[in-house]
């Protein structure tokens, strides 16, 4: 794997990174900062990116900008800060030409997504309100389904990987 992408540094989006230790990494840079401060930034799972830091650390790339991983415009990093300094979402276009838009915690549920509610946990309101609005542009100029991790009534909504992979 090339690759291995994370939304943002909870421990609930980065429990299972270690299978993926030769993988470059991608994620947000105000996340990277957060995870490598001393001490970490709280509420910032240190301990799950122990393969990307120190002496022997993996390669990390640690995003300021969008992404197009691919080159193609399959897989898309879109920055979405607020929930965290570095949170990210994704865009992905599968192999029937639909887009799927997956919001990490951008929005924790569809509620929150709808009406800009913003949870008081989150990092910073304002780039969270702004980031909602930059899911909703890019939801309705390019068609995409909406998928809010955290909101149960989304998960069959996702098509079956691998079938609709490539």
């Amino acid at each position: 794997m090339k690759y291995v992408g994370i939304s943002h540094f909870h421990a609930d989006h980065t429990g299972q990174l270690a299978p993926f230790a030769n993988a470059t990494l991608l994620i947000g840079k105000g996340d990277w900062d957060g995870i490598t401060a001393i001490p970490p930034m709280q509420g910032a799972n240190a301990a799950g990116f122990k393969d990307w830091m120190g002496e022997n650390a993996r390669k990390v790339e640690a995003l300021t900008l969008d992404k197009d991983v691919w080159g193609d415009g399959t897989v898309r990093v879109i920055r979405t800060p607020g929930h965290t300094p570095g949170h990210s979402s994704l865009l992905v276009r599968v192999s029937s030409g639909k887009n799927f838009l997956l919001s990490g915690d951008a929005a924790h549920f569809h509620e929150n997504y709808q009406s800009d509610g913003v949870p008081a946990f989150n990092y910073d309101r304002a780039q969270t309100v702004a980031s909602l609005e930059r899911l909703k542009k890019i939801a309705a100029n390019l068609k995409a389904t909406v998928i809010i991790q955290h909101d149960l009534r989304d998960i069959g909504k996702l098509p079956a990987f691998p079938a609709d992979a490539k």
